[in-house]
């Protein structure tokens, strides 16, 4: 009964101590195959790059760190609607709206804007769901890696790291499919008015 308890997976071995043998016990049958396995090795293409000194080409439609965009006189797009929030699957992003005052419309590109703007990195999927549901082309995954840290609040990514640097603009056409860049050329399907008959 012991048995049977101790041995359910039926493949229990028993160890025993066989004596070695005088070229065993020098250990060289092992060092020489261990030794020729690391010699093969050395004519084989390496799996590996030397990172930062090369790097790997990206696939089209790799998704890395998030930016948020401005428009073409330098405002932010983002007017802190929360679609963006609500198709994250991972619930990584979280906002606060507020009203724009009368001295900084060249801040802001709507009335309302995201005061707070946080994405927790370690939460999100790199899905582009986020860009996906944004109106306002304010949101785009771009190809830069997002950077390791030693820290796990210095993942929680905020707008002085998120929105685009006004003297440099970051190129995201790249993320644009030629059916993305079809259908905005159609003026009957302006985002602005999708996003109005949403608000109403």
């Amino acid at each position: 009964m012991d048995e049977q308890l101790f041995n359910l997976s039926k493949r229990k071995k028993v160890v025993t101590e066989t004596k070695m043998t005088f070229m065993e016990s020098l250990y060289l049958p092992a060092i020489f195959k261990g030794m020729a396995t690391t010699i093969s090795h050395l004519f084989r293409k390496p799996a590996t790059v030397r990172y930062p000194e090369e790097t790997r080409e990206f696939s089209t439609i790799y998704r890395g760190q998030h930016v948020l965009k401005r428009d073409e006189k330098g405002a932010e797009r983002c007017t802190a609607c929360g679609l963006c929030a609500l198709a994250c699957p991972a619930e990584a992003i979280t906002m606060i709206a507020a009203e724009r005052k009368s001295n900084e419309k060249h801040l802001y590109r709507e009335e309302k804007y995201a005061e707070m703007y946080e994405i927790n990195m370690l939460r999100c999927i790199y899905c582009g769901l986020c860009e996906d549901a944004c109106p306002k082309e304010a949101i785009f995954l771009t190809d830069k890696i997002v950077d390791a840290e030693f820290m796990r609040k210095d993942f929680i990514y905020g707008k002085d790291i998120l929105v685009e640097p006004i003297d440099k603009p970051i190129d995201i056409s790249k993320r644009q499919s030629p059916e993305v860049l079809e259908f905005k050329k159609d003026p009957k399907h302006k985002h602005n008015k999708v996003f109005e008959g949403i608000q109403s």
